[in-house]
């Protein structure tokens, strides 16, 4: 039986600000420390990976893909690949208090399920933000970590988009976790205006005018089959969004698409395969 896609509430990704205390010191001695541990260095518009949890003493590798992000409206969120964290998060100097973290309820494969448990036990209460370079360190009142990296933004041409997330307006919905690999939406831009992939169903092809942040779609034309209807549902919405005018911004891996009637789609990028290249069947 498939797997039941859970409605999240989202909000737009947006900037947030660490303004860690001056006097924190850094890894060497005397100086001002500003080369090992800039703590005055903002993280303004920067999307972080999260790289490994450490919970009660156990650390838990993150799976690929795992990615923590605030939004202005005092909201943090955290994904791994399956289910939807959130908490309230309040960011006062170096320090940020989650609310009690809430979760949808998909079932997971058991390394994500490992690290999802350490999430939601590492986002209650207060933790410690401390920036060095490129890693963000968020330390909770009793010694437990997230690691996490800066990500640098992917291109959007020439990278295989995965599509997870499925907008409208103020909701976003998971693509359910159960659909066969070869139905999986995605979607790769071309250097020469282009878009092609699989909306779920049938493969498409189309026109893609990128200009600044806006893209202006073609209608996509593609196979015509049909499939199961938890397929074809999926389908249509990714094909809405990809229909018309839109705009698109990218942080770190993650791409968000989103038409003028507020329908869009959220994808990760993924690595290239022979399989993503044919299009056919």
């Amino acid at each position: 039986m498939r797997t039941q896609r859970m409605a999240v509430s989202v909000s737009v990704l947006a900037l947030l600000t660490l303004a860690a205390c001056g006097t924190e010191p850094g890894s060497g001695s005397g100086g001002d420390g500003g080369d090992t541990v800039q703590s005055d260095v903002p993280v303004t518009g920067v999307a972080w990976s999260v790289d490994s949890l450490t919970v009660d003493g156990k650390k838990t590798e993150a799976p690929e893909g795992s990615r923590l992000e605030f939004d202005p409206k005092g909201r943090a969120k955290a994904g791994f690949g399956c289910n939807h964290i959130s908490a309230d998060a309040q960011v006062k100097g170096d320090r940020i208090t989650f609310g009690k973290p809430v979760s949808t309820q998909m079932a997971c494969d058991e390394a994500t399920e490992k690290a999802e448990k350490a999430a939601l036990a590492a986002m209650d209460g207060e933790v410690t933000a401390k920036l060095s370079g490129e890693k963000l360190t968020l330390t909770t009142e009793g010694g437990d970590t997230f690691a996490l990296s800066e990500e640098k933004p992917a291109a959007l041409a020439g990278t295989r988009w995965a599509v997870t997330t499925l907008l409208s307006g103020e909701t976003a919905t998971s693509v359910p976790a159960d659909l066969p690999k070869d139905r999986v939406p995605h979607l790769t831009f071309g250097e020469d205006g282009t878009v092609h992939g699989n909306s779920g169903c049938n493969s498409f092809h189309g026109k893609a005018d990128v200009k600044g942040s806006a893209i202006t779609f073609g209608t996509p034309a593609g196979t015509r089959k049909m499939c199961p209807e938890a397929e074809m549902e999926t389908e249509r919405a990714v094909l809405a969004a990809l229909d018309g005018p839109a705009t698109y911004t990218i942080k770190g891996s993650t791409l968000t698409v989103t038409s003028k009637d507020g329908k869009g789609i959220g994808a990760t990028a993924t690595p290239a395969t022979t399989e993503g290249t044919q299009e056919h069947g």
